[in-house]
């Protein structure tokens, strides 16, 4: 019996006529020109990161490393590190300053206005998001349009329209204006991400027998967390910094916020020279909405980015 041998399979070059070795890079074992230029984007981009950071930051720490100084140190050596913490500047600013009633109103104006904000703004959203009615897409566009109103144009007849109903130098006036002011973003950025939620637990709830009401509150309301606290923080960092209304519509000195109350503190240097007492005012200005998103960053960027992965 004669058997017939295969011939072997002839060997593949390591080298093609391309110059290319299987693992996808040139011959020579170098990387090529791409990953390259893709290295040099990595470093500027990086670098531009850092210079960013570092304009970003030094304004903030030499504010804070000033409000520690007294005022001769200000002036005499205003880059170096003070001689000792004095801890009096923020004592004087707090107490003859009156930065404590800045703090107090500025806390209940805008955690008023936040909480109402936030209440009143997802409900909107989630009824234009989930419910198909005549003049929904008009509604929305409104508050999309809010959005392009400067807020200068609407001072002087705000002014008015608060002070008819009796709500000018008040608290609850204030907040109410902060609450409107607000509204078209929220409404706006919860309304897309509203509509990324999925439909299919809303409808075992409904089926389950819950209302509309407990659905929304006791389901949909905690899925959209990351999207409320991402809201949240933009909103509490417009509303704390706020000038221009509470200038236009609180012009009371005891229910000053902190804005206002910087503000005054800065003119009274004038006549004082106390600039230690408002680096202070300023680092306690500046302390909250840094802490808040420190504590709460990682939910922001959850919220921001939830929408586009879902």
């Amino acid at each position: 019996m004669k058997t017939t041998e295969t011939p072997a399979p002839a060997p593949v070059p390591a080298d093609s006529g391309a110059g290319v070795s299987r693992a996808g890079f040139p011959a020579d074992g170098k990387p090529g020109g791409r990953k390259r230029e893709g290295e040099v984007l990595n470093v500027f981009s990086h670098g531009i990161l850092v210079i960013w950071a570092i304009m970003v930051v030094m304004p903030l720490v030499w504010a804070v490393m000033t409000s520690f100084k007294d005022d001769g140190s200000i002036f005499g050596s205003p880059w170096s590190l003070p001689d000792r913490l004095h801890f009096e500047n923020w004592a004087r600013a707090w107490s003859d300053a009156h930065m404590s009633d800045y703090f107090l109103n500025t806390v209940l104006v805008v955690g008023g206005s936040l909480v109402g904000t936030l209440v009143l703004g997802s409900m909107a959203a989630y009824v234009l998001a989930r419910f198909e009615f005549p003049g929904n897409r008009f509604i929305y566009y409104l508050f999309i349009g809010g959005m392009s109103f400067p807020i200068m144009l609407a001072l002087v007849p705000l002014f008015y329209v608060v002070n008819n109903m009796g709500l000018l130098n008040t608290i609850h006036g204030l907040i109410l204006v902060y609450i409107a002011y607000s509204l078209p973003f929220t409404v706006f950025f919860l309304t897309a991400f509203f509509r990324t939620l999925p439909t299919t637990v809303a409808e075992a709830a409904f089926v389950d027998g819950a209302s509309h009401t407990r659905t929304f509150f006791q389901i949909m309301l905690p899925m959209a967390k990351p999207g409320l606290i991402s809201v949240g923080i933009f909103n509490f960092l417009g509303q704390w910094n706020q000038y221009m209304l509470p200038t236009v519509l609180n012009t009371d000195p005891d229910k000053h916020v902190l804005t206002q109350g910087l503000v005054q503190l800065a003119v009274s240097q004038g006549y004082k020279g106390d600039w230690s007492g408002l680096f202070a005012g300023l680092v306690m200005a500046m302390l909250p909405v840094l802490a808040a998103y420190i504590v709460f960053q990682r939910q922001v960027v959850q919220g921001l980015t939830a929408g586009a992965l879902k």
